[in-house]
């Protein structure tokens, strides 16, 4: 499985960016998300995730881990394609989509193109629990967790921390030192635990 790619971006539009690799160009779809964050960029890092279907494959491209992380979720859900996830994600940010669910509002999920009412219903009663688990983890008003955060936690929670434990040292240690290097990042999360 291909995490990420980090290289030029050849040909950008709203839905989609080519991104070559030493040599090799990568089609990734992208939400207009994505394409707002490297608009003015002419090269840089995005995830991946490669859907394979019957008839074929399409690679997909996220700025960061909060929307690659969210298009999984969509995803799970029956009935939500990658189209439809890609779409939701044009249409709004993934905490919006995940305050959407939470508070149970199909108003706001019905508002994007391709989520009718069912849809929508279904979006809540399948992922609720699991963003509510989420939201109590990391409450939407405490500081967004960041790539280079993120990287700390998955080292982690490797490593047999509990996730929501990982997520608390982290972000105590980031509020005392805020640019701090990954590796010391891991060291003081492991000695304040």
């Amino acid at each position: 499985m291909i995490a990420f790619v980090r290289g030029n971006f050849v040909d950008k539009t709203p839905a989609r960016v080519i991104v070559e690799v030493n040599g090799v160009g990568y089609d990734l779809q992208i939400s207009l998300n994505t394409y707002s964050a490297i608009a003015n960029k002419d090269n840089g890092l995005l995830y991946t995730y490669l859907h394979l279907f019957e008839n074929g494959q399409t690679m997909y491209g996220f700025i960061d881990h909060a929307e690659k992380e969210m298009f999984l979720q969509l995803i799970s859900v029956s009935g939500v394609g990658a189209a439809t996830a890609r779409m939701m994600l044009s249409g709004m940010k993934p905490e919006e989509i995940q305050r959407a669910i939470i508070q149970g509002n199909t108003k706001i999920l019905e508002s994007i193109k391709g989520i009718g009412k069912k849809s929508a219903e279904r979006l809540i009663v399948e992922l609720k629990d699991k963003f509510g688990k989420q939201a109590l983890e990391n409450p939407l008003g405490s500081a967004p967790i960041q790539s280079v955060d993120n990287d700390a936690i998955t080292a982690l929670v490797a490593l047999g921390v509990g996730r929501a434990m990982a997520e608390n040292s982290i972000r105590k240690v980031i509020e005392t030192n805020p640019n701090i290097a990954l590796e010391e990042l891991i060291k003081q999360a492991l000695k304040s635990l």
